[in-house]
């Protein structure tokens, strides 16, 4: 098979994998970001693991999936020392490529700790667009050094590209059926308030509201046990 025609394969691949996850409704953001590394350590030329960073405030770090603990321990480091690849291309928007992990002296402390703890000798990263102010990065790796060439970035990049819509929209769907939650919750419990008061809509959320700032607890938690406190306990 021609180059080209082995491209719009992974390429197709790919679009599948996305499409699919997308068209499972149930799916939550978790286990979508989890497949989806699944699937990049997998469908990215040369990768042996993959992991996703993500970092919201330069100093935390979190890794929402990996295919081995490899890439927890990497991202350790990297919040360990506030350095490395993988935070790299999540800030400054790039590719980042370790061809060998022994010899790329670009993250000092981090490269120290990685080959003291780890086996990883090759390391690509790929931005990761996620919507708000959190930034990530889709990574791959592989113990051999010189793993990743330019077909692992083209297939990586179009990859993050895929990933980035899918946990996005996940993302949305998620928070929409919690707000949507919420809202019956908070309904319900000023309902419950308005006929046990004999009081109006716009008072019943007003007690909801001042329970809440008295308590520091979120309006939609307290919605949440008073309904739960109202039903009868099983005898």
């Amino acid at each position: 098979m021609s180059q080209p025609l082995e491209a719009h394969s992974a390429h197709r691949r790919i679009a599948d994998i996305v499409r699919a996850l997308h068209d499972r409704s149930e799916a939550d953001s978790d286990t979508v970001i989890a497949e989806l590394a699944e699937h990049a350590a997998l469908e990215i030329p040369g990768a042996k693991y993959a992991g996703v960073t993500v970092t919201t405030n330069r100093k935390r770090v979190d890794t929402p999936a990996a295919t081995h603990t490899f890439a927890v321990v990497l991202d350790e480091i990297q919040q360990r020392h506030r350095e490395g690849p993988c935070l790299e291309s999540a800030r400054e928007k790039k590719t980042i490529h370790i061809r060998d992990l022994e010899l790329d002296f670009r993250f000092p402390t981090y490269r120290k700790d990685a080959l003291a703890e780890t086996p990883i000798r090759s390391i690509m990263a790929f931005q990761l667009f996620i919507a708000g102010r959190t930034m990530g990065a889709l990574n791959v790796y592989a113990e051999e050094p010189h793993a990743f060439d330019h077909e692992s970035e083209e297939v990586g990049l179009i990859f993050a590209t895929h990933s980035a819509v899918a946990w996005n929209s996940a993302r949305r769907d998620e928070q929409l059926r919690q707000a949507l939650e919420s809202r019956d919750s908070i309904g319900q419990a000023k309902g419950m308030i308005m006929e046990r008061y004999g009081i109006g809509p716009i008072q019943a959320f007003e007690m909801l509201r001042k329970l809440s700032q008295d308590s520091n607890v979120p309006l939609a938690r307290i919605a949440a046990e008073l309904i739960e406190k109202s039903r009868p306990s099983a005898s």
